[in-house]
This record gives structure tokens, sequence and C-alpha cells, in this order.
């Protein structure tokens, strides 16, 4: 019986150590794995400090890798990669960290981006009026995650055009 046992933790420790090798995870994501595994109480927590021991969990490099691909694949703002962020319960230590990792230029050039592609687009499926047009690329910023108050200076000049 005892066999049986450690052979049940040897492969839970095998596989969370595989799921954090596969990809960079959160702390939450790896509680709620182990506990899909069977984990709980003194186990869950012991493997959580093996994994922080061999540096396969760390919350920093989690947050800066979050903020690093949601911003240059999905095209998200800070505003949106931070709600991502606290709904993974990362301390703002670690979020102020990740949003270092994006570029002011590249923040700014990616959010002209895509005010111009939702402008044209608008424009070419008719949008005559002024203020629905402005209103609707607001709303589509403002999803994107980016802050209101540089939308808002950007889709005045955009609209100034």
């Amino acid at each position: 019986m005892l066999e049986l046992i450690n052979l049940c933790a040897v492969e839970i420790k095998e596989a969370i150590i595989h799921y954090c090798r596969y990809a960079e995870r959160c702390h939450t994501e790896v509680r709620q794995k182990l506990w899909d595994l069977g984990c709980s109480g003194n186990m869950l927590e012991s493997y959580m400090a093996d994994l922080i021991a061999m540096d396969l969990l760390n919350e920093e490099r989690f947050a800066k890798a979050y903020a690093r691909g949601k911003f240059r694949m999905l095209q998200w703002g800070r505003v949106k990669i931070k709600v991502g962020l606290r709904q993974r319960k990362i301390s703002e230590y670690c979020i102020a960290k990740a949003m270092k990792e994006i570029e002011p230029e590249a923040y700014q050039h990616t959010l002209e981006k895509l005010a111009d592609k939702k402008f044209r687009s608008l424009k070419s499926a008719g949008g005559n009026r002024h203020h629905e047009t402005k209103a609707k690329m607001v709303r589509y910023l403002l999803g994107k995650g980016f802050e209101q108050d540089i939308i808002i200076d950007l889709v005045n000049v955009i609209m100034e055009k």
C-alpha cells in the first residue's frame, strides 16, 4: 500500500514538472493543476515549494512573459494586461515589472496602427457620421485595453485628417 502512494506522488511530481516546463505558469494555475491531480494541504504546498526551488515557478518571470506575449501577439493595451495579471493573483510589484517590458514607442505605434486600421474599416463600410465613427473607434480601442486619455487624443487627431 505504501508503494502505491509513493508511485502516485512520483507520477504527480513528474506531471507537474512537465506542466511547468511546457510554458510559464503562475502560482494560481499550478495550484489548480495540483488540485486537479488530487493534491491538497501540505502535499500541495510541498510541491509548490519544490517547483519554486527548481526555478520552474517564478511569478515575476510569468508576469513579464504574459505582458510581452499579450502585447505582441494579441495587441492588448496595458489596462487589459493588468486586469489579466490581477485575475491570476499576481502581485502589484510583479505587475509593475511586467509593464516595463512594453516599450513606450512600440506601445504608441501599436495603438496608432490599430486606430488607423479601425478608421479605414469604418470609412470603407460607409461610415460618414463623424460622431458615430469616433465613438466606435474609442470603444474598440478601450476594448483592446488602451488608456482612455491617449485614445481620445489619438482619435481626435485621426478624425481631423
